[in-house]
């Protein structure tokens, strides 16, 4: 994911739109297309501000909070699939949150395949 442009660039640009500069001249400058602007504008027109809006949500607000007891759970199923396992867990846990936990853990999902040669 890119990063946002910075604070900075942005006040630049916007203090040039109301000194009077050309949108089309601002972006050039600061080398930004003209959407970015306006949108940088409008934000500024209906909060009072242009800065960034974050969209991470925090790391705490997952749904499966007990990582030890969803290991266990997770090893005990194990030749279930993801969606399986969400619906056995429940809490309104869903496969894509089942997934996430099962990468948050560092457990594969890869089959463990060998084959025997017989000689």
């Amino acid at each position: 994911m890119p990063a946002p442009y910075s604070y900075d660039l942005r006040k630049k640009a916007v203090n040039a739109y109301h000194r009077g500069e050309k949108k089309i001249n601002i972006c050039k400058m600061m080398n930004i297309s003209r959407n970015t602007l306006d949108l940088w504008l409008l934000r500024e027109q209906e909060t009072g501000d242009f800065k960034a809006i974050a969209k991470r949500p925090p790391k705490n607000n997952r749904k499966i909070q007990d990582l030890e007891r969803f290991k266990q759970f997770v090893r005990q199923h194990q030749d279930q699939t993801q969606q399986q396992i969400a619906e056995k867990w429940g809490e309104n846990v869903t496969q894509q949150n089942v997934s996430d936990g099962i990468k948050k853990l560092g457990i594969t999902r890869k089959k463990n395949l060998r084959i025997s040669r017989e000689g």
